[in-house]
Parts: C-alpha cells; structure tokens; sequence
C-alpha cells in the first residue's frame, strides 16, 4: 500500500513516519522546498514538494495513494497574523480533502486536536462528546483547528470521504526538533529554568503511542468518528517535578496565580510585535486555556482501536533523554 503523509517533517508527522515505514508501507511525504528534512534522511520515502495552499501540486501527490494521513498543520499558540494559520489549517484541509476524493484514495485519517473538545459542567473527564463551538474556541490555533475538523466531518457526510479523525492530547517524547510549545515547557524545566508554574494540567501522551493509534485509526476506526488518542492527566506541578527528579534540578516551588500574570502576557506579546521576530515568554490565550485543566478519556479509542499508552513518566523520560542527547539543554 502507497500512502501520502503530511507533517513528516514535524514532531507528530515524523512519529507517524517512523510508524506507516515500521509496518511496511510505502510512503509519500509531502512537504515544503524549505522545510526540515532532518525526520526521513536516510529513509526509503519518496519526497514530493507542495504546499497545502497549492490545490493543483495536491492532486498530483495524492495521485496513485490508498490511503492519506493528514497530519501537517501550523501549531502556534500565538501569531502575530492569523491569516497564513487559517490559510493551512481550514484551506489547505480542505483542498487536500477533495484531492483525495477525487484521486480515488481509499482511506483517510486525519489529525486534529483536543485543541476543538469542550468541556464538561459536572466535573467529568472530557471525552469525544464534549460540548464545544466555534464562540469557545480560545485563540486562532483552537478556532482554526476546530474550522478544519468541521470540514472534514462534513465531507464525510455529504460526499463520503472515506476519513477517520483522531484527537491527540499532548505529545511528549523524542525528536520535537523545533520544539514545539509543549516540548519548550519540558525543554525549559530540564534544563532548570523554569523556577515558577501555574495551577493547571495535562494530558500526556508518548508521541510514539500517538503515531501507533493513527495506524489502528487506519485499519479499524470508523468513518466520520473522532477518537482521542491521549495518555495520562497529570496537575502540571506534577509533571514539573517528575522532570525535576529525571534530571537533578529542583523542582519548582513557586505557584504563581494565573490572573496576575495577563500584564506580563501583554507585555510579552507587545515586545515581540514591536521586535518583529520571536514568541512571547507567556500570551493571554495560555492563560485563558489555564483556567481548565485539559484532561481528557481515551476509552474510546481503548475500546474501538485497542489503543493503549504508556505511563506519562516513560513520555517524559525519552523527551529529556533526547533533548539532552541532542543538546539541547
């Protein structure tokens, strides 16, 4: 089986990479001229050059595929335009969508987020069913996210894309190059520099894992249904200070209280449009997602998949095992 995957050259999309070659199939990466090539050097891959906005290069590289994994998406907490994150996100789903129906792919899945689950009022772990809407979607990254999984859940209602979508929480492990938000938070704390946290919390999942339950959405998940793809929920002091205890630093022990940091939010974010350049120390929008702690029930895809993850500790131990490895810190 030939498959087309996007977001190779990202933390999730190399996962995924490493998984589809592990279980034998052969895989078409797409990606940009400019992007990282670092996650399939010196893999057996073929390498095609596009972009999601482009919807005629996305014909020619579905062209010949079985199946598509759509993992590619523009993940920033914070952008000074959110213009080119819709343009990926929402546009380029879309287009890369009726590509592949038109080219005949025979299944697809589709990564999107926690990012568009609500929440529940009683108390209760969040699961698929969740409430959520647009109007709760806190940030350009959450809305766009949310815009894009109602694309594809559409599609697959009234034009029968053979798709699957699946809702990772939040990966940790090996090989977040760039890093990503989450992979700066661990990067920062093993490396003792983050002496103060907020009172929320996570759901931490090994990317591995993640990269294993999109090849079980592939074979046995249902078309138009969402799965979560999630591991362990754990109060974020507590992560900190597993990550203290894996390398030596002291664990933070300054709690800080969320609504006296929105002026130095703003302030982090005026700094950097005025620079031009680089990412705000905190944004409102990190402080807004603080107020719930994203916790969230993978049963679902326990039950219909046989998904299953490893403990979170395992997660954080080959992240700080590779920054490190890799300098890092």
């Amino acid at each position: 089986m030939k498959a087309l995957l996007t977001g190779a050259s990202g933390f999730v999309g190399g996962a995924v990479l490493r998984r589809l070659l592990a279980e034998g199939v052969e895989v078409r990466v797409l990606g940009r001229r400019d992007a990282d090539t670092a996650n399939w050097q010196g893999l057996d891959v073929e390498v095609v050059h596009g972009d999601l906005r482009d919807g005629e290069c996305l014909g020619q590289a579905v062209a010949g595929c079985q199946g598509l994994f759509h993992v590619a998406a523009d993940y920033r907490l914070w952008v000074p335009d959110p213009a080119p994150m819709y343009a990926a996100n929402v546009g380029g789903t879309e287009r890369l969508m009726r590509a592949a129906l038109e080219a005949g792919v025979e299944r697809i899945v589709y990564t999107s987020s926690v990012a568009v689950l609500g929440f529940y009022g009683d108390g209760r772990i969040a699961d698929e069913n969740a409430p959520s809407s647009l109007a709760t979607m806190i940030g350009h990254y959450k809305r766009s996210k949310f815009l894009a999984e109602e694309v594809v859940r559409n599609l697959c209602m009234t034009e029968g894309l053979p798709a699957v979508i699946v809702n990772p929480s939040t990966p940790i492990g090996p090989a977040d190059r760039k890093p990503t938000p989450t992979g700066r938070m661990v990067r920062d704390a093993a490396a003792g520099r983050m002496p103060a946290y907020i009172d929320t919390g996570l759901n931490v999942v090994h990317v591995d894992d993640v990269a294993m339950g999109h090849w079980q959405a592939f074979g046995q998940g249902a078309v138009g249904e969402r799965y979560i793809l999630g591991g362990d929920n754990l109060p974020l002091g507590a992560m900190l200070t597993r990550i203290a205890g894996l390398t030596g630093h002291r664990s933070p022990l300054l709690r800080l209280p969320r609504r006296a940091l929105y002026p130095l939010a703003w302030g982090a974010e005026s700094w950097v449009r005025l620079r031009g350049r680089g990412t705000p120390l905190v944004t409102r929008d990190e402080l807004r997602m603080a107020a719930h702690k994203m916790y969230f029930s993978s049963e679902k895809a326990e039950n219909s998949l046989g998904y299953r993850h490893r403990p979170a500790e395992e997660a954080l131990r080959d992240a700080v095992q590779w920054f490190r490895e890799h300098h890092y810190l």
